[in-house]
């Protein structure tokens, strides 16, 4: 086993191993490979600590890091001052082949990684994963160290617009926490002794890591140049929600379906598929996973309707939906909710 530098001649091949190492696990489908992808000409990306892992001659495993930062809330006496950033760093995606998984070639990876890091003077990491697996590497929670996650309700924050507009790039399940609550799959590691020291602030995670999100098209050309494979509900994977009306997503059944609309100006891509001006692929019928039944289907809207409107049909459902809340809403309640929540949603996404 040897660990080296990626290298350009590596690229195709460390792509197609990330999407086979994150297909279906987090999402139906993955984006990371074409986070990747876009990564290597971005500013923030660290070529020096950019890694692919060989057995046999065969590239199993990949990890690459960027460079992030803090937005500093703490007074002066604690080392800060509020609205200034403070440099951190982060990794990922980390990719092991599904055949080596479980086998520990991504803790020898990671701790070769960090090694090196710590080498060139990084001197904190953040990233978003299982406890259970990097508390090995040296990670704990984030919040042990008074760093905040960016997803937490915006009306507690008051870091930089550029943090802001990373976290309106997600939809986490942090929603209504208080600020100072723990977010299990936030972890840090100080990697120089006192770089932190007790200052406080909020984790902004670099942008690029949302590329897929912020141009679907492109994200869609991209993926039609891999071997085409299936989207499935998996469990363990990350909440889905429509990105119309904001509906949970657990099953195919409650999708939406593409298929060319007559009042779309479609596109081709080169393997005969369409694009639509709504950005969907596919105009066979398939299972469109960003949107409900009910707001989509072969391949357009079901409502020619504002975002306003469409809060104000969802409103209606208050009762539905206070039954899996620990506090009920009164429907204006939930309105305001909606009012922050819709404008991360894809449909409405400006």
């Amino acid at each position: 086993m040897t660990i080296r530098l990626e290298q350009p001649k590596d690229y195709r091949e460390v792509e197609n191993l990330t999407r086979e190492a994150f297909w279906n696990v987090y999402r139906p489908g993955c984006t990371e490979h074409y986070v990747l992808n876009q990564y290597r000409t971005n500013p923030d990306f660290i070529p020096e600590l950019d890694f692919v892992m060989e057995e046999d001659n065969r590239i199993i495993g990949h990890v690459m890091f960027s460079k992030a930062e803090i937005m500093l809330d703490s007074p002066q006496s604690q080392g800060g001052a509020g609205g200034e950033s403070f440099p951190s760093w982060t990794f990922g995606p980390i990719s092991i082949h599904p055949d080596y998984k479980r086998k520990g070639y991504g803790l020898k990876l990671l701790q070769y990684a960090i090694e090196k890091a710590k080498e060139m003077g990084i001197g904190l990491l953040q990233m978003e994963g299982n406890i259970e697996f990097y508390k090995h590497a040296g990670f704990d929670l984030a919040s042990k160290l008074s760093i905040h996650y960016h997803a937490e309700p915006m009306e507690q924050r008051e870091q930089s617009d550029a943090c802001i507009d990373s976290a309106e790039s997600r939809q986490r399940s942090t929603e209504g926490q208080p600020r100072d609550s723990e977010v299990p799959y936030f972890l840090a590691q100080e990697l120089i002794p006192g770089y932190w020291g007790n200052r406080e602030g909020t984790y902004c995670p670099p942008k690029g890591y949302f590329v897929a999100d912020e141009n679907p098209e492109a994200f869609e050309v991209y993926e039609a140049t891999f071997p085409k494979k299936e989207k499935t509900f998996q469990e363990g994977q990350l909440p889905q929600f429509c990105q119309s009306c904001g509906m949970p997503l657990t099953r195919i059944e409650d999708c939406g379906t593409n298929g060319r609309s007559s009042e779309s100006h479609p596109s081709s891509l080169e393997d005969g598929r369409v694009v639509t001006d709504e950005g969907e692929a596919n105009a066979d019928g398939s299972t469109n996973f960003d949107y409900c039944k009910y707001c989509y289907k072969d391949g357009k809207f079901l409502q020619d309707c504002t975002m306003d409107e469409m809060i104000e049909h969802c409103a209606q459902f208050v009762d539905e939906v206070n039954k899996n809340m620990p506090k009920p809403m009164t429907k204006e309640e939930y309105k305001q909710m909606m009012q922050q929540y819709f404008p991360m949603l894809k449909r409405w996404r400006k």
